[in-house]
């Protein structure tokens, strides 16, 4: 039996967290040195005696990890993680462009919503301006608006961006 090279390629994959236990779990890959990306926005959380500004995880039970593949066992072996996603009968990698793509829409000062609808494949657009400039995605019709759509592969998710028609370009 041959041994496995350190020289694997490192890749994004996404991972199923036990119900609200990402940013325990998040933290505690950190702790093992294994590189994190947990998507947080802000939201205002209402108490019967107060109102607060909290930072939720923005996809519920995922959070994102860079490792190689013969890293996947330590993964599982965190405290908070239940799974790995798995899509066509092996575990989802997403190319590196997708995790930027998040990063840049998480940074950018647009509402931001997630839905796990089936939205069906339209017009392909290119951002033209703004903070997302060169982004692309798909335009959708959905609550009547247009809207643009960053399709998240291997997810299951599309993460949708309320944004003017003016900003963007057909391809």
């Amino acid at each position: 039996m041959a041994l496995r090279s350190n020289t694997e390629v490192v890749k994004w994959y996404p991972v199923y967290t036990q119900p609200r236990a990402e940013k325990k779990a998040c933290q505690a890959l950190l702790n093992k040195g294994i590189e994190t990306y947990l998507p947080l926005h802000r939201q205002i959380r209402q108490w019967s005696d107060r109102k607060k500004w909290v930072e939720e995880p923005f996809i519920k039970s995922y959070l994102f990890v860079h490792i190689k593949e013969f890293e996947q066992t330590e993964v599982l072996m965190t405290k908070g993680i239940a799974r790995f996603i798995y899509f066509s009968g092996s575990i989802a990698a997403m190319p590196d462009r997708q995790i930027q793509e998040l990063k840049l829409l998480m940074a950018s000062p647009y509402e931001l919503e997630i839905t796990e609808e089936n939205l069906q494949p339209g017009e392909k657009i290119i951002i033209k301006a703004g903070p997302l400039k060169g982004l692309t995605g798909e335009i959708i019709s959905y609550r009547s608006q247009k809207q643009l759509v960053l399709r998240l592969e291997n997810l299951g998710y599309s993460i949708i961006v309320n944004m003017a028609a003016s900003l963007i370009n057909r391809f």
